[in-house]
């Protein structure tokens, strides 16, 4: 088995200009002290007892000086973009790649932050070689071996995991709402209960959590993704699995948020703290596409969608975590998904294209300060 540095995944391009190769050359900690005169959304969180995070890309926060000052000015929370992700992450059957998330690690350290883990067990970005090497008789022995792999490398330093994500997915016709996916193929519904104890059997003292997309809508299809989300997490408590978290991806949208009514994520989220559970609000954003070209009313519909929801989201007490897929417009996965036909840059986190802070960043300030200590 080896282990690899050198080995570099990203989904972002960027300018040369903002390319520091020598970035780091100084102590992590000196970045801290650029902070503005406003503290960042980590101080507002942090007040109400909230951790506010990030997903941060590879390798923008080694190259990217302005990225990383401003990363560690707002969070206290990084999660890895992709680079923990299992093709990623583990490329090969004896070869893994961890020089990525061992830097996000080290500089999570030396920034006075956390890191969550994402993701252990996912069907997308998988192993290149799950195909030509994983069958049934094999398959528990591989995903044993990658979870004490990558979840033990950082035994007692991670906040959280997401060990499963994504397993839900009403469309494909079965009782009880699972994906199908090769590792369902492969050894049934157990296999969410086999990577919650190989997780907790790696790293006893990170949060375990299941993650997931599609939830936050008053819809019939949100309804029985929330349903089938439900029985999953009940399911797993009922058998004594190792879980304490619950993630919500919340990936939104300006018009799509026509049929978000408060009652609805009050009650799922009501439920999911029934059973004992945390919640993380852990991949926020608000994709624009619908909204004018002009960047002022932009601004204002994006903002208004994160204080609705946040504001929310934030009356449940279990809610424990926010963040944000992305800390600047300069670099979010929206920027080619939203693609507007003017050619206008995605304005949908809480950071420009220049590390300004926009309305989204005063309104996710705002409903942090309106939650009841």
């Amino acid at each position: 088995m080896r282990f690899e540095s050198g080995y570099t995944i990203g989904m972002h391009k960027f300018s040369r200009r903002t390319i520091f190769r020598t970035a780091f050359a100084f102590p992590f900690a000196g970045l801290l002290s650029a902070q503005s005169s406003e503290p960042g959304l980590r101080a507002y969180a942090a007040k109400k007892k909230l951790l506010y995070g990030a997903a941060a890309g590879w390798p923008v926060l080694r190259d990217d000086a302005d990225y990383a000052k401003h990363f560690a000015e707002e969070c206290n929370l990084l999660v890895p973009e992709n680079v923990l992700k299992m093709g990623p992450v583990h490329p090969e059957p004896e070869r893994y790649n961890f020089e990525p998330a061992d830097y996000m690690m080290e500089f999570c350290k030396k920034n006075d932050m956390r890191m969550r883990g994402h993701t252990l067990v996912w069907h997308s970005q998988g192993w290149p070689w799950l195909k030509t090497t994983v069958n049934a008789t094999n398959a528990r022995k591989y995903l044993e071996e990658h979870i004490a792999t990558v979840a033990g490398r950082y035994r007692g330093q991670m906040h959280s995991w997401d060990v499963v994500n994504e397993a839900v997915e009403v469309a494909d016709g079965r009782e009880d709402g699972l994906r199908k996916t090769a590792w369902l193929e492969f050894l049934g519904p157990e296999y969410l209960d086999i990577a919650f104890h190989a997780a907790a059997a790696a790293d006893p003292q990170a949060k375990l959590t299941y993650n997931d997309y599609g939830l936050d809508y008053d819809t019939p299809g949100n309804e029985k993704k929330r349903d089938a989300v439900l029985r999953l997490l009940r399911g797993l408590k009922d058998r004594k699995a190792p879980i304490h978290a619950f993630g919500m991806q919340a990936h939104l949208d300006w018009k799509a948020f026509q049929n978000f009514k408060a009652e609805t994520l009050r009650r799922f989220f009501r439920d999911v703290a029934s059973l004992g559970l945390e919640i993380y609000i852990t991949e926020l954003d608000v994709g624009d596409r619908d909204l004018p070209d002009d960047e002022a009313e932009r601004d204002k519909g994006v903002a208004k969608v994160y204080e609705d929801y946040l504001t929310v989201a934030l009356e449940e007490p279990a809610v424990k975590a926010v963040l944000t897929w992305g800390l600047t417009d300069r670099y979010t996965w929206l920027a080619g998904r939203n693609r507007r036909p003017s050619g206008a840059g995605a304005r949908v986190l809480p950071l420009d294209r220049e590390y300004k802070r926009k309305p989204a960043w005063h309104a996710i300030a705002r409903a942090f300060e309106s939650r009841k200590a």
